[in-house]
């Protein structure tokens, strides 16, 4: 169970404007991901250390937004202001995650602005939309040189901030959350608010710790 990548949507002036803010809030600056689409979204990325990235999504006046649900929750989160839409749990094997949530992965895929293609399956995104403190789950099926993580990065992800309750997200992942989830510092606070990712703590080389 790895901690693959934090998911955040563009606030109301846009995502050129989005990745700008937190590229000089990171001091570094995002790649063009391409296109979702099968979503109807785009996306820009930041890849971080221990093989996970950092994804800023928008999403598009597209047909394919308006059926695919991970372009629903993105269109909601940027008509809600933009900001953290959730984080996202990557497993070698999405068997028991459907057999549980009783439903198949749905494929996904993302255009590089070159024109490759790379692709995965996932599941949960619904639970997601429905109670946005939890994560949800993906399966990599492009080979690993395609992914993210082989970009390399040397900003850490170091705690995530979850509006929330612990035993949900242990109920949700199937396993128990001790003070972290695949080496980052999860801290739950407010289980009787609205639930969600809060905020996030990166270690940044030469600014030490950012909180967005």
């Amino acid at each position: 169970m790895h901690v693959d990548h934090l998911i955040f949507a563009a606030r109301p002036e846009g995502l050129k404007a989005t990745v700008d803010a937190l590229s000089e809030q990171l001091g570094q600056r995002f790649r063009d991901g391409g296109f979702h689409p099968r979503f109807g979204t785009r996306n820009h990325i930041l890849p971080l250390a221990d093989a996970r990235y950092l994804e800023v999504v928008e999403v598009l006046d597209h047909p394919a937004a308006e059926k695919a649900v991970f372009g629903q929750a993105v269109r909601a989160r940027q008509n809600a202001g933009g900001g953290w839409l959730g984080w996202v749990i990557s497993v070698d094997d999405l068997t028991p995650y459907e057999s549980r949530l009783e439903r198949k992965a749905v494929p996904g895929s993302r255009h590089f602005p070159d024109g490759r293609l790379l692709e995965w399956e996932q599941i949960g995104i619904r639970g997601t939309m429905a109670d946005p403190q939890l994560p949800y789950f993906m399966r990599w099926t492009s080979p690993a040189e395609l992914l993210p993580s082989a970009l390399g990065g040397d900003i850490k992800v170091s705690q995530i901030d979850i509006s929330g309750s612990r035993p949900r997200i242990e109920e949700w992942l199937g396993a128990e959350v001790g003070d972290d989830v695949d080496g980052v510092t999860v801290h739950f606070s407010a289980p009787n608010g609205q639930p969600g990712l809060d905020a996030v703590t990166f270690e940044v080389p030469g600014r030490g710790a950012v909180r967005i």
